[in-house]
C-alpha cells in the first residue's frame, strides 16, 4: 500500500511572503547566501528582499572596468535597494551610474565618499534617478555650487547631507539646498573653507551642524543659530573668524541648543561665554578645550546659568584657575562628566577639593574631538523627543 505524501508540508509550496519572512530571520551571513542557492525561485526572493548594498572597493588599475561592469549588474540583480554604498570607489566613472537613472527610485540612502571622478554629468544621473533620497554622502567628492542646486531640485525629501571637504562648494550652494529641501535636518561641511555661514538661514528645521574648520562670519553665524531648531551646533578650529570676541551671537538665536562644540576657538572669551550660557539653558554638552581666553567670570557664568549641562570638556584650557572650578563646583547641578588635563592655573587642592565635594561627577583625563553619539544616534533620538 502505497504512502499518502501530504503536500501541505513541502516548503516549496510555501507563499513567497513566508519565504521573505523565513529570509529575515537568517542572522547567518553563510545561511543567507546559502538560501539563495537553492534553487531560482529562491534566489529572487533574496535578491527582492536584499535592501542593502556595499560594493567593494578596488584600488587597481582595471578598477574603473570593473565599476562599469559590476554596478549595472548589481542594480539590476538587486532591485529593492534602500541603501547603497560606493565609498572608496575612486576611480567610478559617470557610465557606471547610468543605471542609477532607471532603477534608483526606491533608494532613500546613498554614500559616495571618495569619487573622485564622477563629475557634475554623473551627479545629475544620480540625482534625477534617485528621487526618494533622504540621506547622502559626499565626502571628498567633486561637489560645486551647480551640483547642489540640481540636488535640490531633485531630491526634496533629502534630510541629511555631508559635504565634508568638498572644498568648491560655497554659501551659494548651501542656500540651494536650504530653500529647494525643506525637510533638511542634519549638514556636515567640515573643511568647507569657502562657507560664511549665510546660506543656512533659509534652513529652517535644521537641528544638526558640523562646521568644523569652516570660515563663518559674525553674520553668518547669527543667521546660522537662529534657524529655530538648532539642537547641534559643531564650530570647533573656527578659521579666518572676523568677528573678536562675538561667538556670543549663538546664544541670541541658539534656545535649543543641547550639543555645542567650540573646540580649539581659541579667541572666545567671557562674553560669549556668557551670552551662550544665559541664551541656551538647554545645554547638554559644550566642549570649550583650547579655548584659553575663558576666565573666571567664563566659568562662573556657566555655573550659574547651566544647570541642565551634563559633560563639559575644558582640556588644556589655560586660564581655568581654581576659582574657575570652584565656581563649577557650586553649580552646574546636572553635572555628571568633566574632561579635563593640561590645565596649568588648576592646583592639587583645587582639583581634590573639587573631586571631593562633587563626587558625583567623573573627571576623566582623555580629550575627545568630537561630542555627542553620532549623528544617526543623535538624529534618532531627536525625532522620538519631538513625537513623544
Amino acid at each position: 500500500m502505497e504512502a499518502v505524501v501530504d503536500r501541505s508540508s513541502v516548503i516549496s509550496d510555501l507563499p513567497d511572503d513566508c519565504l521573505v519572512a523565513i529570509f529575515q530571520h537568517l542572522n547567518c551571513r553563510t545561511d543567507r547566501e546559502a538560501f539563495g542557492l537553492t534553487c531560482q525561485r529562491w534566489l529572487q526572493i533574496q535578491n527582492a528582499t536584499r535592501l542593502h548594498l556595499k560594493l567593494q572597493s578596488y584600488y587597481d588599475s582595471s578598477a574603473a572596468e570593473n565599476y562599469t561592469k559590476q554596478l549595472p549588474r548589481l542594480l539590476s540583480r538587486f532591485h529593492s535597494l534602500y541603501s547603497l554604498s560606493l565609498a572608496g570607489c575612486t576611480l567610478l566613472p559617470d557610465s557606471a551610474l547610468k543605471h542609477l537613472y532607471s532603477c534608483g527610485s526606491k533608494l532613500q540612502t546613498l554614500c559616495l565618499d571618495c569619487c573622485f571622478y564622477i563629475t557634475a554629468n554623473g551627479f545629475s544621473l544620480v540625482f534625477l534617478g534617485c528621487p526618494n533620497l533622504t540621506s547622502i554622502s559626499l565626502y571628498r567628492c567633486n561637489v560645486t555650487d551647480a551640483v547642489l542646486e540640481i540636488l535640490s531640485h531633485s531630491c526634496l525629501a533629502l534630510e541629511n547631507v555631508n559635504l565634508s571637504y568638498c572644498v568648491l562648494v560655497t554659501d551659494h550652494g548651501i542656500s540651494a539646498l536650504s530653500s529647494g529641501c525643506p525637510k533638511l535636518q542634519a549638514v556636515t561641511v567640515s573643511y568647507c573653507k569657502g562657507i560664511r555661514g549665510h546660506g543656512f538661514k533659509d534652513c529652517q528645521q535644521l537641528i544638526y551642524l558640523e562646521a568644523d574648520s569652516c570660515s563663518f562670519t559674525t553674520d553668518g553665524l547669527l543667521e546660522t543659530a537662529s534657524t529655530g531648531c538648532l539642537e547641534y551646533l559643531n564650530i570647533s578650529n573656527l578659521r579666518c573668524w572676523n568677528g573678536g570676541d562675538g561667538l556670543g551671537s549663538i546664544g541670541l538665536g541658539g534656545s535649543c541648543l543641547r550639543f555645542l562644540n567650540l573646540r580649539m576657538c581659541r579667541f572666545v572669551g567671557n562674553e560669549s561665554v556668557t551670552a551662550i550660557a544665559k541664551g541656551c539653558p538647554l545645554l547638554k554638552e559644550w566642549c570649550l578645550a583650547l579655548c584659553h581666553e575663558v576666565k573666571a567670570l567664563g566659568w562662573e557664568a556657566i555655573a550659574v546659568n547651566c544647570q541642565n549641562l551634563e559633560i563639559l570638556h575644558v582640556n588644556r584650557c589655560r586660564n581655568l584657575c581654581d576659582r574657575g572650578l570652584r565656581a563649577l563646583q557650586n553649580g552646574c547641578g546636572s553635572l555628571r562628566v568633566l574632561y579635563m588635563h593640561g590645565c596649568q592655573k588648576l592646583t592639587i587642592v583645587g582639583l581634590e577639593s573639587f573631586k571631593c565635594l562633587r563626587g558625583e561627577v567623573e573627571v576623566k583625563a582623555e580629550e575627545l574631538m568630537s561630542i555627542g553619539r553620532g549623528i544617526e544616534r543623535f538624529l534618532l533620538q531627536s525625532t522620538s523627543t519631538r513625537l513623544s
